[in-house]
């Protein structure tokens, strides 16, 4: 498993999301510094060859960019899935497919400028990228996985910047 690089301010902190009766909370940005932040994510979707060999001529439509899309409106509604999320202002969202060896590569990377951070969006993105993967190639095998979802980097806000290892 790679190593992680510690945000700028490594101190153990407690969880946030939870008040001190356990009971889940969302935490109140109201009083932080809006500050620009990035975060980037990552997913693989793992696919036999056949599979790889028949992503162009699927009948469905072109895999990569229907993930590609998925991935762009599911960083916009991150809020709506993770319970205790802020809805973000997005300044930016990206979606990277990529057919590499074994499967397809997917990133993402969000952009807001705010109280709070993007990481969530980012990894939602990939995430439902991958998903969209599988759904349009689930016809031809039933055996693929999806693996390795992870931040690989973020920038902006209080914590500071975080970039994941190289392997």
């Amino acid at each position: 498993m790679p190593k992680s690089s510690q945000p700028v301010n490594s101190k153990p902190s407690r969880l946030s999301h939870f008040r001190q009766s356990g009971q889940a909370s969302m935490v109140d940005v109201s009083s932080k510094q809006s500050t620009r932040r990035n975060a980037t994510a990552s997913a693989f979707v793992e696919l036999s060859t056949a599979v790889i060999a028949a992503l162009p001529s699927n009948r469905k439509g072109n895999p990569l960019e229907v993930a590609r899309l998925a991935g762009i409106q599911a960083a916009k509604r991150t809020s709506d899935l993770i319970p205790m999320c802020h809805p973000l202002v997005l300044t930016h969202v990206d979606v990277e497919a990529v057919i590499v060896r074994g499967g397809v590569r997917i990133t993402s990377s969000a952009s807001t400028t705010g109280p709070t951070g993007v990481e969530m969006e980012a990894l939602t993105a990939a995430a439902v990228a991958a998903l969209t993967v599988y759904d349009m190639t689930k016809a031809l095998d039933k055996a693929i996985v999806i693996r390795d979802i992870r931040l690989e980097s973020k920038s902006g806000g209080k914590s500071g910047s975080f970039a994941r290892s190289a392997k």
